[in-house]
């Protein structure tokens, strides 16, 4: 039985996420066309793999394209950004993409929930949402 190995998220910590069904439709096709970036694309579709599809109605506190998280890291950063398709972000004005370490680690979390992710220099941290706003 084989599985893909997560490079960018450590398994430590795996709260439950919940991604939309039209997010789910968008993130999957984005996954499959990053041929560039395999370990961000495995990391994104693993996420995908272990989400709750929930209704697009019903996705109001969860993290999700479009969605602005304050999030603090274990390294005392406290951080609000907005998690958006590639070809919209902006690091200088707080839009990172759903391709990066980050943005895959956010990604169907809510609030007070927690996880661990390996940043992009190697150390790995554990990222707390404080707050979504969709």
């Amino acid at each position: 039985m084989g599985f893909l190995m997560l490079s960018n998220i450590t398994s430590d910590l795996k709260p439950q996420i919940h991604i939309s069904d039209a997010d789910m439709q968008k993130l999957r096709n984005l996954a499959f066309a990053a041929i560039s970036m395999p370990d961000i694309a495995d990391d994104l579709l693993n996420e995908l793999e272990r989400a709750s599809v929930i209704r697009d109605e019903d996705t109001c506190k969860y993290i999700g394209i479009g969605s602005t998280a304050t999030f603090k890291t274990s390294y005392g950063d406290e951080r609000t950004v907005q998690v958006v398709l590639p070809a919209e972000a902006d690091i200088s004005s707080g839009k990172i993409s759903i391709l990066t370490p980050v943005g895959v680690a956010l990604i169907g979390l809510s609030e007070g929930q927690s996880i661990n992710w390996e940043s992009r220099d190697g150390r790995v941290g554990k990222l707390t949402i404080l707050a979504v706003d969709n």
